[in-house]
């Protein structure tokens, strides 16, 4: 063989026909003989495997580079529906590895004017590396929909847990508020306000952790209700302590609509319109609204919770969110309730007006610091062991998800064309994204035992 590797032999022919061309080497020609050199005096083995993980990052190169479509997925079953679309458990077909696929259907986002808010649910999530937040692997689109490759949490959402369960414990409580305060930590860094924090949106991993997902509102309020209850709001901007405590036939009524909470919840959360159990009331009138939005969400989880059913929750939506607006009328936690001082103390504090709401003027750390997290150590939160462990007996389990029938409108249509061949859509520009880190993963890869290459690339002598 002399001094001449079988590596630099079987490069050569390409080598020489792209200097042929163009007079200089490639950066990958130069990558090439960088890891010749370096080599050279390690020995045959040694130098054949160097070749083997240089070859390999080229194709792991090359694919980075390639636009992902929907057909490298294999559709394994339907996991979730919303007001734009669907989620399905995914295969991806070259690597075996298994995904949540997000799609959204483009006419539906413009038409109901969601495109700045799956463009910020995209960014967000490209941008944010924690454990608290679902990870993103792959955005693209085609030509009908919006596709988000997204890890696949096998736990199911928090709402399937308190449908299950009716009321979770104060240890139980206090873990997954935490890890839902966690979350909202990261992403309020990055300078982003949720807005729908809601049990559907916490998703918990096989051990039991949670993660925050869905940054799109991808289940929005009906505009219609925030044009029901301006008016109203504007003859009685505010109703204030004195208000009279509610009418004994209320109480009534608000036992049987308590009843009937459990057999409504799934359908209200699935619906095209969602619910508005957890939206502050800032964000409903529109009077302009911060971080602190989202911990009124948190402070109407933590109710849920405790109690076993929202605090403004309705059989109307409309209904909800007049309660809402109208919070010191309607908020209640009955006298007999089981809770500890703090619990209440918590809930007290953060549904109440934006500038007096725990978080407002002192940040994440005054929440953290209430004493209903006495004794929490956050800087754990994710290597603790969870006070519920869903069950999940291999990787494609599906059990803690509801069961969907297909939509016929959203299969794609004949004639679709995807990839560079697609017509540009100015709404979506940027919208494809590949995470860095499945490249990074596929090169830790290159170091695992291989075959000699010598016997699969035999050389002449």
């Amino acid at each position: 063989m002399g001094g001449t590797s079988w590596f630099s032999r079987a490069f050569s022919r390409a080598s020489k026909s792209k200097e042929g061309r163009t007079g200089k080497k490639s950066e990958r020609e130069r990558a090439v003989e960088a890891v010749e050199a370096a080599a050279a005096a390690r020995g045959g083995a040694a130098r054949e495997a160097d070749a083997a993980r240089a070859i390999a990052a080229t194709e792991v190169g090359r694919d980075a580079k390639r636009r992902m479509r929907v057909e490298d997925f294999e559709p394994l079953k339907l996991i979730g529906r919303g007001a734009f679309g669907e989620v399905r458990l995914v295969r991806q077909k070259d690597t075996g590895e298994i995904f949540a696929m997000k799609k959204l259907k483009k006419s539906e986002m413009v038409r109901r004017g969601q495109v700045d808010h799956v463009k910020a649910e995209r960014n967000l999530l490209a941008e944010v590396n924690s454990r608290a937040v679902v990870k993103l692997y792959y955005s693209f689109q085609d030509d009908q929909f919006l596709y988000l490759v997204m890890e696949f949490l096998p736990g199911g959402d928090v709402m399937t847990l308190l449908i299950r369960r009716d009321t979770l414990t104060e240890e139980e409580t206090r873990f997954y508020l935490a890890q839902t305060v966690a979350a909202l930590e990261t992403i309020h860094r990055h300078n982003f306000i949720h807005r729908d924090i809601k049990p559907d949106n916490l998703l918990l991993d096989k051990d039991g952790h949670m993660k925050l997902s869905d940054f799109g509102l991808c289940k929005p309020i009906d505009p219609t209700y925030q044009q029901a209850v301006l008016p109203e709001i504007l003859e009685n901007e505010s109703m204030g302590p004195s208000d009279p405590p509610p009418r004994t036939d209320e109480d009534s009524k608000r036992a049987e609509e308590v009843a009937n909470w459990q057999k409504s919840r799934r359908r209200l959360a699935f619906s095209t319109v969602g619910t508005p159990d957890y939206i502050a009331p800032e964000v409903l009138l529109k009077k302009g609204y911060g971080l602190e939005c989202d911990w009124w969400s948190v402070g109407a989880i933590a109710f849920e919770m405790l109690m076993g059913y929202a605090p403004f929750y309705s059989d109307e939506p409309l209904t909800t969110c007049r309660k809402i607006v109208h919070w010191r009328h309607h908020l209640r936690i009955p006298d007999d309730s089981p809770i500890s001082p703090e619990a209440r103390d918590l809930i007290e504090r953060l549904l109440c007006d934006a500038d007096q709401r725990l978080g407002t003027h002192g940040g994440v750390e005054e929440i953290k610091s209430h004493k209903f997290f006495k004794g929490l150590d956050w800087n754990a939160l994710y290597t603790m062991t969870p006070p519920y462990r869903p069950v999940v007996s291999h990787r494609l389990d599906t059990r803690n998800f509801e069961d969907f029938e297909e939509d016929d409108s959203m299969r794609k249509k004949s004639g679709t064309v995807e990839g560079e061949g697609a017509p540009k859509d100015e709404n979506f520009i940027g919208y494809t994204y590949k995470n860095v880190e499945i490249v990074g993963e596929e090169v830790k890869k290159l170091n695992i035992a291989r075959p000699s290459l010598t016997s699969v690339f035999p050389t002449s002598k």
